[in-house]
């Protein structure tokens, strides 16, 4: 496995800028988002820097590099990475959606979040079976988003060759709630 979170990030503003100094230095901080005490993390303006989206893409890949056959991306940010993804590597992407946007037969998975419930849809068939599965996302918080995810594909007959987030937020449970399953963060908070 490759550092890539800590090598250099090529093109990027300061030459020997790590892509984590970049995720720092161009994730904007929102406090009070979107509710009174919760401080988002706004990954957008580092999508928006082509050498920064190129060093995300990058790191996530080399920590599952050769163990997976798709990337599946989750609405809507993971969808910005799953693409990149799939094309730098040369794989096909799936897309997670949120209820009512898949016009096929879809399997479908609940799961709960701190405020109520929600769910997730993948199209029936678009999941060989016993494809590898690398599932990607902007945020880990959580788990529930994730963990639904990972089980509409193990319901499609495949495997979670791993998980991949560019940021985990620290002390909300995600990791623990996605025990079993290869989970790897590019930064922590």
């Amino acid at each position: 496995m490759k550092d890539e979170a800590s090598a250099p990030l090529a093109g990027s503003a300061a030459p020997a800028e790590s892509i984590l100094e970049t995720i720092d230095r161009l994730c904007a901080v929102v406090p009070n988002y979107p509710t009174p005490g919760v401080t988002f993390r706004d990954l957008t303006p580092v999508f928006a820097d082509g050498p920064a989206l190129r060093g995300m893409v990058d790191a996530l890949l080399a920590e599952f590099e050769g163990s997976f056959d798709y990337v599946a991306g989750v609405e809507a940010r993971g969808f910005l990475l799953a693409a990149a993804a799939a094309y730098a590597s040369g794989h096909g992407v799936i897309t997670v959606r949120k209820p009512g946007k898949l016009p096929r037969p879809t399997y479908s998975e609940t799961y709960s979040m701190e405020y109520g419930t929600n769910s997730l849809e993948v199209h029936i068939g678009d999941i060989p079976h016993g494809s590898r599965v690398l599932v990607l996302d902007d945020v880990l918080a959580t788990g529930g988003t994730l963990g639904a995810t990972a089980r509409l594909i193990e319901r499609a007959g495949s495997s979670v060759a791993g998980i991949g987030v560019v940021l985990e937020l620290d002390g909300l449970g995600g990791r623990e709630n996605l025990a079993g399953y290869n989970v790897h963060s590019l930064r922590t908070y």
